[in-house]
């Protein structure tokens, strides 16, 4: 069980235009369809009407154009979706940590350790390693040699941070990131492949989050940047020499190839593929599942997508596309 919370302390705390009565008390928030009779849900898509009309949630988070759908309280905000994360947030606060380092945690002596900070069991930390206020790292953890941490940080068990890698203030890295691996460079030597040294780095902004099982490579030269507020989900793959814009946001099993360059607040579908050495203007949002091969110099939507079809009659789109002009 959550904090609880009455509608109108909510409304106090967050804003927005309480329909209703004051006094609902509210433990949880939860979708239109699982709420009970102490929940906060939201809506904002006439496609969720029905669902709407028979969810048990004691108040629903709307903006002025869905209260016509709503017969109940309510809180009418501007952007309903927005306002019912803060709310889950207040609702659900993080678990404090005590603020300790644990005995079996193996940090070098060279290191710069900040106040109030969290080290968890098994932790590794390196020579020259420099940890800001605030910061935790859990269990499992590999940091290795002269890596910065910025102020307040947060790095989730089984992370590996290799070596030069610089993290700003206010970033979380979930359970099992790699930052830092060299990047896929190769010169052929004759019928063989010769490893380039990768000796870049991954400098991270501030207020970044890196999803679980992500994985971003080192520079071979020039540094791999993520930018400050970029948000990026699991499974994704950023090459080396990659730069990311501020508040791009990047879903699930997106590949990024090596020294590709990603404008401001973009936003890139789960699975899309972008080549390398080229460039993406800010303000780009790019379907799922679309392979860019050309650089984009416009902002706009793009997709590079061919619905589904049996195999033979895809193979017969496909011809007939082939013959356009």
């Amino acid at each position: 069980m959550g904090q609880i919370i009455t509608s109108g302390d909510l409304v106090k705390k967050l804003g927005g235009e309480l329909i209703g009565d004051s006094n609902i008390l509210i433990d949880s928030a939860a979708s239109l369809e699982s709420s009970h009779q102490n929940s906060v849900s939201f809506f904002n898509n006439p496609k969720y009407q029905d669902l709407l009309k028979i969810t048990k949630a004691a108040i629903v988070i709307t903006n002025s154009e869905g209260l016509a759908f709503r017969k109940g309280p309510a809180i009418i905000s501007n952007n309903p979706y927005l306002y019912f994360a803060k709310v889950s947030r207040l609702l659900n606060p993080s678990k404090a940590l005590k603020k300790e380092i644990h005995k079996s945690a193996i940090i070098h002596p060279t290191c710069k350790l900040g106040q109030d900070i969290f080290i968890g069991p098994n932790v590794v930390i390196e020579e020259n390693v420099s940890i800001a206020d605030g910061v935790v790292v859990h269990a499992g953890v590999i940091i290795e040699s002269d890596i910065v941490i910025g102020d307040n940080s947060i790095i989730h068990p089984n992370v590996v941070i290799k070596t030069n890698t610089i993290i700003g203030k206010n970033c979380t890295i979930y359970a099992g990131c790699v930052l830092g691996s060299d990047g896929f460079g190769y010169a052929k030597d004759n019928d063989k492949w010769f490893a380039i040294p990768q000796i870049g780095k991954v400098v991270l902004g501030d207020n970044v989050d890196i999803g679980s099982n992500s994985t971003i490579d080192r520079g071979a030269l020039d540094d791999t940047i993520i930018s400050s507020g970029v948000k990026i989900d699991n499974l994704v793959q950023i090459g080396h020499n990659c730069i990311i814009g501020e508040n791009t946001i990047i879903a699930g099993c997106v590949g990024i190839a090596g020294s590709a360059k990603i404008g401001k607040n973009c936003a890139i579908g789960g699975a899309a593929m972008i080549l390398g050495h080229l460039s993406i203007v800010d303000n780009v949002t790019i379907s799922p599942g679309s392979m860019i091969t050309r650089s984009i110099k416009n902002s706009g939507t793009y997709t590079a997508l061919m619905p589904f079809q049996p195999h033979e009659a895809w193979l017969k789109t496909a011809a007939k596309i082939r013959r356009l002009k």
